[in-house]
């Protein structure tokens, strides 16, 4: 019997891509009022959004890291801007005016942070029935301020941030302590992402029925194993939830 759900954040309940999407723009308008139309606005937020996600080759890995350990979160962020508008030839903007900029992207995001249609209906009726766990991976620096945006305290029994906690997804910790707090065993929860790495990888780790998110992705079997369910956008989550609580 289906007892909880163990739901990603990010691009399954909530449609961060459109969020991203909103902040980039202003900030590539705001990198062409100060660089001028020939500097490459559409590379450099490319690259820096790339960069937020920790998607680093190993020098980078090592550079940045030393800098999060050091100074957090913020410092980092804003180093990168600074690095990736010298990369363009230009002279880095200094340390007030890359933090005003790194400031304004995370303002941007957050404002266009939401749930997907139907989501928040949606978990206001499995709750009723169903223990609700959010497994989210990322820093404390923009993954609180997601989890507030939404009011996800409200709509959901527990909240695992894997900046939080020893380890992130797909390391299995996590989805241990989910199943502690859910007070269920694996084969009584489903956990939903969109990372066949993150997400459907650490599910079947621990034995948990997973769900992958698809969007536009390809399947992958070497990324994280097979999913045991596929869906192509979070608008399908509840239909398939009904479907799971009748079994």
């Amino acid at each position: 019997m289906l007892k909880a759900l163990f739901l990603d954040m990010d691009d399954t309940l909530c449609d961060t891509q459109v969020a991203n999407a909103g902040a980039m723009t202003k900030m590539g308008q705001k990198l062409t009022s100060l660089y001028g139309e020939q500097f490459d606005s559409e590379g450099t937020i490319q690259a820096y959004l790339t960069g937020i996600y920790r998607q680093w080759s190993e020098p980078q890995r090592e550079r940045y890291m030393a800098i999060i350990e050091a100074e957090g979160e913020s410092a980092y962020r804003v180093q990168l801007i600074r690095d990736l508008v010298a990369a363009q030839g230009q002279a880095a903007p200094d340390q007030a005016t890359a933090q005003s900029m790194q400031d304004q992207f995370d303002l941007d995001r957050i404002a266009g942070f939401d749930f997907y249609p139907g989501i928040e209906a949606f978990l206001a009726e499995a709750r009723k029935t169903l223990t609700l766990v959010v497994i989210t991976n990322g820093p404390i620096f923009s993954q609180h301020p997601k989890v507030n945006a939404v009011n996800m305290k409200a709509h959901v029994d527990h909240i695992l941030i894997g900046g939080e906690e020893p380890e992130e997804k797909p390391a299995p910790s996590i989805f241990q302590k989910a199943l502690q707090l859910a007070e269920c065993e694996a084969h009584e929860a489903v956990h939903f992402g969109d990372s066949l790495v993150t997400d459907i990888g650490g599910a079947n780790a621990t034995s948990i029925p997973s769900v992958w998110i698809q969007h536009d992705q390809v399947l992958d079997l070497n990324l994280g194993g097979e999913p045991k369910y596929t869906l192509t956008h979070p608008r399908e989550i509840p239909s398939l939830v009904t479907q799971l609580s009748q079994l």
